[in-house]
């Protein structure tokens, strides 16, 4: 790894507390995909994943999606996935808005759980975005609480994939 990623990774872990940050309550949640199914997000368990929660009015949030689809096309051949996890609960209006920033990767609604699981899984402040990078054995490599830029992502990313 690179100093300046090694450097990302420290402001990362230091932005929302790597350390406090838990996967744990993410592999027991049972959220809901755009075609209105139940989704087990064990179902991500084992591959290196970051799960960013986000919503549509959340200006960040937009500006941060399309680095995201970037990095998981860059990174998929390492098995790297990512999750986008909508604090909204009408799952048409998020199709087309995940239609129209062209997001690759899964997305699901958290609708009324949104909030108790960002703050389950570190985000006291339960702020947007947030997002958790975790690696195949399911350690939390880096979290933040607001917008990712892309060397971030990509720091993460390969600390992740490693």
């Amino acid at each position: 790894m690179t100093r300046l990623a090694a450097g990302l990774l420290l402001v990362l872990a230091s932005t929302c507390g790597a350390q406090e940050a838990r996967v744990d309550p993410l592999w027991a949640a049972t959220l809901t995909g755009l075609d209105d199914k139940p989704v087990a997000m064990d179902r991500f368990r084992g591959r290196p994943l970051a799960v960013n929660f986000w919503a549509r009015w959340c200006t960040p949030c937009r500006d941060e999606i399309p680095d995201f689809v970037r990095a998981r096309a860059k990174y998929k051949t390492k098995g790297m996935e990512v999750v986008g996890i909508a604090i909204e609960d009408k799952t048409g209006p998020v199709a087309e808005f995940a239609k129209a920033y062209e997001m690759t990767y899964p997305v699901v609604l958290a609708g009324d759980q949104g909030i108790a699981l960002m703050q389950a899984m570190g985000n006291k402040r339960a702020g947007l975005p947030f997002t958790v990078i975790v690696d195949r054995q399911g350690k939390v490599v880096a979290s933040k609480l607001g917008p990712m830029k892309m060397p971030e992502i990509e720091a993460a990313f390969e600390a992740a994939t490693r």
